[in-house]
């Protein structure tokens, strides 16, 4: 009998990773903190490329219900200045291969193709520890504990499992968002509506930026993106949205009011997300019975890429585990040669991208990846 693998966390790396472990007839179960699947907001628009995350999509034998999911006019980008003069727009004329979902509508497709047994839902890690023989014990936070045989950290940024493995630690990326929305956008703000446009907004400055997403339904989900020491954020008490808000939108006085409304117009209270990353060269040695996917192994700087990364080391690894149910060990380790490989690619690629919105060029630096021109200082 093939192998039972336990997973910590339901996020889409782990839940695509249980996908395929089921296709393949491997017993699968995982502990999730969370304590149903909609316990809390799933974030919004993910746009799954046709190199990575598609292809886990395809090994997980649901491709065809994504195709259900798209965002039709999703891929549509356009880059604007702080006065609101769009510098950049390019629409999505359905050639791409970044087709946009929603995230939650996403892990609800992965939820629905799994046993309804296999997520233990409110089942919070606080301690994981090794047994020898590459066996491992889990300590909940209500004092319940379990053993298992192969452990796979999908935990996020700060795993659990992670420190079974390596000792490295997530460091701040001296940036923060600031998450908002609008509902409703084209009857209630539709200055606001009409300057996001059909899909992605970036209206970039050196040092900020407001970065906005259409979504179904015409809602206007909002980052702002600031160039900020940690004390800056710790400052604020978002505990007050009033106050929160208000503050926020200073960094931004004498921008365009259709801009400035997707802060100060918010329906939601601001959150307040703090960006962290790994090192670009985050590796370990094998160690036995355990393993890492997705944010748990190489965390970076937002880029588009996480989540395609983390559905695509679910795939990849539940295929090494089918492959060789009979040496796991040499199947974690054929996965993790490649995983480093990829991930080290992409932490690079990703250290080099947020800073770019926000640089002493910005919003032509944007526009000049985006037509493909030489950076030219302006």
């Amino acid at each position: 009998m093939a192998t039972p693998v336990t997973i910590i966390g339901a996020g889409l790396g782990g839940l695509t990773l249980a996908r395929v472990l089921h296709i393949h007839e491997i017993p699968v179960t995982i502990y999730e903190a969370e304590a149903s699947p909609t316990a809390r907001a799933q974030g919004g628009m993910l746009d799954i490329h046709d190199h990575n995350g598609q292809l886990a999509l395809k090994d997980a034998g649901l491709f065809d219900q994504f195709l259900g999911l798209i965002h039709e006019g999703g891929e549509a980008i356009r880059v604007l200045d702080m006065h609101g003069t769009v510098l950049f727009d390019r629409p999505d004329d359905g050639t791409g291969g970044r087709p946009e979902v929603l995230r939650g509508r996403l892990r609800q497709m992965l939820l629905d193709s799994l046993p309804t047994d296999t997520v233990a839902w409110g089942r919070k890690v606080a301690a994981v520890g090794s047994l020898g023989d590459g066996r491992h014990e889990l300590t909940f936070v209500d004092g319940s504990t379990r053993t298992t045989g192969l452990l796979v950290g999908a935990d996020g940024a700060w795993s659990r499992v992670r420190p079974l493995l390596s000792g490295a630690e997530p460091e701040y990326f001296d940036t923060v968002f600031i998450e908002t929305y609008l509902f409703d956008s084209d009857e209630r703000h539709p200055a606001s509506a009409k300057a996001v446009g059909a899909g992605s907004m970036f209206a970039l400055a050196p040092g900020k930026g407001i970065v906005a997403h259409r979504e179904p339904g015409g809602v206007l989900h909002t980052y702002v993106q600031l160039n900020k020491p940690r004390e800056w954020g710790d400052g604020i008490d978002f505990s007050d949205p009033g106050t929160a808000t208000a503050r926020v939108a200073e960094e931004f006085d004498c921008w365009a009011p259709e801009l400035t409304a997707l802060i100060t117009d918010g329906e939601t209270a601001p959150v307040l997300r703090t960006i962290h990353a790994l090192p670009s060269d985050h590796r370990w040695d094998r160690v036995p019975g355990v393993t890492l996917l997705g944010d748990a192994a190489h965390l970076t700087a937002p880029s588009g890429e996480g989540a395609n990364l983390a559905m695509f080391d679910g795939a990849e690894l539940g295929k090494a585990i089918a492959a060789r149910p009979d040496d796991i060990e040499a199947a974690l380790t054929e996965y993790e040669d490649a995983l480093f490989s990829r991930s080290a690619e992409a932490a690079a690629d990703a250290a080099q991208l947020l800073p770019l919105y926000l640089d002493s060029n910005a919003p032509h630096s944007l526009i000049d990846m985006f037509t493909g021109a030489e950076p030219v200082e302006r």
